[in-house]
């Protein structure tokens, strides 16, 4: 009970407190809170919101998958932004440029931007394992000179094509795409939503059925510990620092192969920042993981239907940061209150067990009369 106790009491207090503080801000502002969170939730049901909430969640949910496995071995891979983007433009470029029968074309993709990232990766993570360089700083740095890197390549004078005032790399040939999963009225699935789901099963299965993922666990609880196990806490650092690029590779590719069939310069940014929040609300557990990427998703999306009633759709974006700040803090109210009740447990069983030792024995049991 303890343990179901300190996976979901924690996210469920920091939404029920996001929702608390959202309220008063609403107040405060002269709105009614119900009509906002009811329209918020009525928005879902509306034409395709719930399809497009689900499709934001996916590159939501390859992003916190990617950020997670970094938190597994106390790595902050804050990097998943420019990873992600750079192995979307390298992608992007290789499938343009590539014209092979359908399904190859797509998993050649899909390799290209797997290795693209674990490359972009591979950067902070030699700093890191030779040099002891914090992978915090190296990665802010990345993230930055990815833009660079983008706006050369994107560039009509390298692998760019000029459509009116739009640059972006040549289209992908429809071998190369994913197809979606139509959905009637409500909408089209991306196909790469299964992907992602397959995605997210490996990283439980390496983590709960292998050795590596043992060794990353404990790498991650205690590098002295593991290497007394005689585990390689450098080798880990880098191999998992490549597993979280590689990851990140495919943040892009749902909507890549899915629906823009190219990369623009214009092109969506900002989703290895969500992934960290998402992270930190699923607390590294795919499933988690998952709820955190929709959640996030349904706020990005309802909260342009605030407008309607004349209430700011920064609403949201409130909500989303007290969440992130909240779930930390209730993880830790709740680690701490169950540390409590364990002590007081072993306190009280301690305590029996003294008694029982110093009791005389009892005559009527076969002592003497």
């Amino acid at each position: 009970m303890s343990s179901w106790r300190t996976k979901l009491l924690p996210p469920l207090l920091a939404i029920v407190f996001a929702v608390l503080i959202c309220t008063v801000a609403l107040l405060i502002s002269g709105a009614d809170p119900l009509q906002a969170f009811g329209t918020m939730i009525a928005q879902l049901f509306k034409g395709t919101t719930a399809i497009d909430t689900l499709n934001l969640a996916t590159p939501y949910y390859l992003a916190g998958l990617a950020v997670a496995i970094g938190f597994q071995m106390n790595l902050f891979n804050i990097g998943v932004e420019g990873q992600y983007r750079f192995a979307a433009v390298i992608a992007a470029i290789a499938g343009g440029a590539l014209h092979l029968p359908p399904v190859i074309h797509a998993l050649a993709i899909i390799v290209v931007a797997v290795l693209a990232g674990m490359l972009y990766a591979a950067i902070p993570a030699v700093l890191k394992v030779t040099r002891g360089v914090s992978e915090v700083i190296s990665t802010i740095m990345l993230n930055s000179i990815v833009i660079g890197i983008i706006a050369f390549l994107v560039n009509p004078e390298q692998f760019g094509v000029q459509r009116g005032n739009n640059v972006h790399t040549e289209p992908i040939d429809p071998s190369g795409l994913i197809p979606g999963i139509p959905l009637g009225r409500l909408g089209e699935l991306f196909g790469f939503v299964l992907i992602a789901i397959a995605v997210g099963g490996a990283y439980w299965f390496m983590l709960n059925r292998t050795r590596f993922g043992f060794e990353l666990k404990a790498s991650g609880e205690s590098t002295t510990a593991a290497a007394a196990g005689g585990v390689n806490a450098k080798k880990m650092t880098l191999i998992a620092m490549l597993l979280s690029g590689g990851v990140a590779g495919l943040v892009a590719l749902p909507e890549l192969l899915g629906r823009d069939h190219v990369y623009a310069i214009t092109a969506a940014q900002g989703y290895g920042f969500t992934g960290i929040a998402v992270a930190l609300l699923g607390r590294n557990h795919p499933a988690g993981i998952a709820l955190g990427a929709v959640l996030w998703a349904f706020l990005d999306k309802s909260a342009v239907s605030l407008e309607q009633i004349q209430v700011p759709k920064e609403i949201a974006t409130i909500m989303q940061g007290t969440i992130v700040l909240s779930v930390v803090v209730a993880y830790e109210i709740v680690r701490r209150a169950d540390l409590a009740a364990e002590q007081r447990r072993v306190g009280r069983a301690l305590a029996g067990n003294g008694r029982k030792r110093g009791k005389p024995a009892d005559v009527s049991e076969g002592g003497a009369v």
